[in-house]
């Protein structure tokens, strides 16, 4: 298993200022620290709907390599976003998923079947052409740079650690001035 923060500093090297991360949850609060940007989209408070957003931002500014952050707990609330994204395979879309077998933001509750369900068996089920697991920070660090020159949708597993306590200062997220700012920074281009 790798650590949550080590391997966001290793996809942080290869994100560039143009690039939209949507970060959920628990991984909203460590990318943010990882890197800060205007682009950087937050969908805490609607669990389930992280990939839906990345989806639809994907659809919507084709121009842009959308990367959302979601989380198991997350995404098992929304399995069908995985063959919405297939079906309509845009080309900027890079969906991974934070496996850490728990409901890590409501109390570190575990995921069902923790331990036995695939989501990279998921993924490929739903069509997906391009997925990827990772349980290994080197080899993730050698591979990301090619994961992310593919053409979308890519979806990716990182089994990582779960991050436990973290201080949650949600104006960080929600604050007027970090939506505005996500605003101006899609209206420069």
């Amino acid at each position: 298993m790798m650590n949550h923060r080590e391997c966001f500093e290793a996809l942080a090297r290869h994100v560039t200022d143009a690039d939209i991360v949507l970060p959920v949850y628990s991984s909203a609060f460590e990318w943010l620290d990882v890197r800060p940007s205007p682009l950087n989209y937050t969908a805490h408070g609607a669990m389930g709907l992280g990939s839906s957003h990345g989806l639809g931002l994907a659809l919507g500014r084709p121009d842009r390599r959308v990367i959302v952050l979601d989380g198991d707990g997350s995404l098992l609330m929304n399995l069908g976003t995985l063959v919405t994204a297939a079906s309509v395979a845009p080309k900027n879309f890079y969906h991974f998923v934070c496996e850490n077998g728990t409901y890590e933001a409501n109390g570190g509750h575990p995921i069902p079947n923790k331990g036995k369900v695939s989501f990279a068996g998921l993924a490929r089920g739903a069509g997906y052409g391009s997925v990827h697991e990772f349980s290994d920070l080197k080899n993730f660090e050698q591979q990301i740079g090619a994961v992310l020159a593919e053409p979308g949708p890519v979806f990716g597993v990182l089994k990582v650690e779960p991050v436990g306590d973290q201080a949650r200062d949600y104006n960080r997220i929600h604050g007027l001035a970090v939506r505005q700012a996500f605003k101006d920074a899609m209206a420069k281009s």
